[in-house]
């Protein structure tokens, strides 16, 4: 019988295998979460950076009329992955798509673990979807040549070159005259607009026609302006926005020599004729002592 004897370099390549073993099942169990695939959940997009946002998202399996509603992701205090809004619920094929935006501000391999899902039957029934972790990596803003940024210092004051004055000025001049004679030559003469033609003035509408035409209120209205109008000419305190009595009173202060009582008994029987309150007046005689009124205040 042979007696064989483990020799210490035995013992040292078996241990190197087995720790080679080890090795090659970490790389690959790690390899799974650094592909965005934790449990289900997936990182949009594949290689994002410092500040860029991250879509979660999920698949959700429901049957027909199951709904999904995901719960709002919550902000900690100095968290370095934080939501950055509400969840979206999408349509999906046998299912829906549950998604969560956030941001990292840290570059590394990340790991969080998203709110919890709830399913939703036709008939009440609720079912909570088991929660899993979400892992995605972040990727520096910073290039990996600079390995330790540090700040630069200032730069130098730019010494300013006295320059001369000259062609500066030169090139002002020439553009003021290339301007100056540009609006010269697209200026236009001014276009000669014709004068109006004169339209002839329609005759005065004698009384009596209105008055065969049943109009005695537009024969009054008439006489009554022409008279308030004449007053106002000669006294500018009688102006038409008086009253009648108004009026008078004014005329009465102003000139006293004034026929004030012709002037009363004709507006005021021209008052009740516009207004339909005297009925047979002879209006005709009515607007010719208005007339004759007003050439005795214009004279």
């Amino acid at each position: 019988m042979t007696l064989r004897f483990a020799t210490p370099r035995r013992y040292g390549v078996q241990g190197a295998a087995v720790s080679a073993l080890l090795a090659v099942l970490a790389v690959v169990a790690s390899w799974r979460p650094a592909t965005g695939q934790g449990g289900g959940w997936q990182a949009t997009p594949a290689r994002p950076t410092v500040g860029d946002t991250i879509w979660l998202e999920r698949f959700v399996a429901a049957p027909p009329g199951w709904r999904v509603q995901p719960a709002k992701a919550e902000r900690t205090a100095e968290a370095v992955v934080e939501p950055v809004g509400d969840p979206v619920v999408l349509r999906a094929p046998e299912g829906w798509l549950v998604r969560y935006p956030v941001v990292a501000w840290v570059p590394a391999l990340r790991w969080v673990i998203p709110p919890s899902i709830v399913r939703w039957g036709p008939s009440g029934r609720a079912d909570t979807v088991p929660r899993d972790t979400a892992w995605f990596r972040v990727s520096s803003v910073i290039p990996e040549s600079v390995l330790a940024p540090r700040p630069q210092p200032l730069l130098p004051p730019v010494r300013t070159v006295p320059r001369d004055p000259l062609p500066p000025g030169v090139a002002g001049l020439v553009a003021g005259a290339l301007l100056a004679g540009a609006l010269r030559w697209r200026r236009r003469a001014p276009r000669e607009v014709p004068l109006p033609p004169q339209v002839p003035l329609e005759p005065e509408v004698p009384d009596a026609r209105w008055l065969v035409a049943g109009e005695p209120k537009a024969v009054a209205a008439r006489a009554t302006h022409r008279l308030r109008m004449a007053l106002y000419r000669a006294i500018s305190e009688a102006h038409p926005a008086l009253s009648t009595a108004e009026c008078l009173a004014r005329v009465e202060r102003a000139r006293s020599q004034a026929p004030l009582r012709e002037l009363r008994d004709v507006l005021e029987q021209l008052d009740r004729v516009a207004f339909a309150s005297a009925h047979g007046t002879d209006v005709a005689a009515l607007a010719k002592m208005a007339r004759r009124l007003v050439q005795d205040i214009g004279s």
